[in-house]
């Protein structure tokens, strides 16, 4: 999970650096095809890689979860700053466990709730001084709006394959869980790519952006959100979101090493309680072995 945070850390300003006026439907199914094209060629072979009919149908609507994030990111991604939407993207482990509490997959648990509202208030804070310019004005706009949607859909993923996994309808295989959920995605994106954006848009798509779109989608798509599901495995939804807490300091670190005048003491609070947040889920990660074997086994 520290490499998944490290990874999707990199990802927001490395879709900032792609042309602007491309499609974000086809350019996220175009991502989810070569993902799962990666991640397929791995499990093929192994056996029982088809989905049970309802199983099936989770995989679609779990795809539809993928599908809205990464719209949401190539849509805002030239009208919100990367670190905008980095500690937006912080507010994914409180979202999941609400989400998962509505649907018990998760238990009531008072510390756990305690530091996700800690390091999603601390994420708000890094957004506000991000976007304030030091004038102490709070600046939401559209762009930062469908952004958080769209991380209300990405929170939406890993409580989806708990649920499915605690019924039986989705493989053990956390590679198969990825290709499928990739794979159904892509599918419904392309199709509502054909019915709201001009297919011959992709033609602005140069030989870089097809580059970074195949980055984004080998490591961004495949890479995470394999090792996503890996730790769903075991943990709550909660918990694996949990580690999005790193994700903003990728982005701060970029942005102060291209821009250090842009970091200042407004910056200092949120970090504070970032950190601290990010301390007391290190902590509980370190004490579960001892406190809940059977849930770790």
């Amino acid at each position: 999970m520290f490499l998944w945070a490290l990874i999707v850390g990199l990802s927001f300003p490395a879709v900032g650096l792609m042309s602007e006026g491309l499609p974000p439907l086809f350019l996220t199914a175009i991502r989810f095809a070569i993902a799962a094209a990666a991640i397929g060629a791995l499990v093929w072979r192994t056996p029982d890689h088809w989905p049970s009919p309802p199983g099936l149908v989770l995989y679609a609507v779990m795809g539809l979860c993928l599908a809205g994030f990464f719209g949401a990111m190539f849509w805002a991604a030239h009208q919100v700053t990367a670190l905008s939407m980095a500690t937006l993207y912080v507010s994914v482990p409180l979202l999941a466990y609400g989400l998962g509490r509505i649907i018990r997959v998760e238990r009531p648990d008072g510390g756990l709730l305690a530091a996700l509202a800690l390091g999603a208030a601390g994420a708000l804070w890094l957004a506000w001084a991000g976007n304030s310019g030091g004038n102490g004005s709070l600046q939401f706009s559209l762009g930062e709006a469908a952004f958080f949607l769209g991380c209300v859909a990405s929170a939406l993923y890993p409580v989806l394959s708990k649920w499915g996994l605690k019924r039986g309808w989705l493989s053990d295989s956390a590679a198969l869980r990825t290709f499928w959920s990739l794979l159904a995605g892509g599918v419904l994106i392309g199709i509502l790519g054909l019915a709201f954006e001009p297919a011959q848009a992709l033609a602005r798509l140069t030989f870089f952006d097809f580059l970074m779109v195949a980055y984004l989608g080998i490591f961004s798509s495949g890479v995470t959100f394999w090792l996503m599901q890996r730790g769903t495995g075991v943990l709550t939804p909660g918990a694996v979101t949990a580690y999005t807490y790193l994700v903003p300091f990728v982005s701060m670190l970029i942005l102060f090493a291209a821009a250090p005048d842009e970091i200042g003491w407004l910056w200092l609070p949120g970090s504070v309680a970032v950190v601290l947040a990010i301390g007391l889920m290190l902590r509980r990660s370190a004490n579960a072995p001892r406190e809940a074997p059977a849930m770790q086994t």
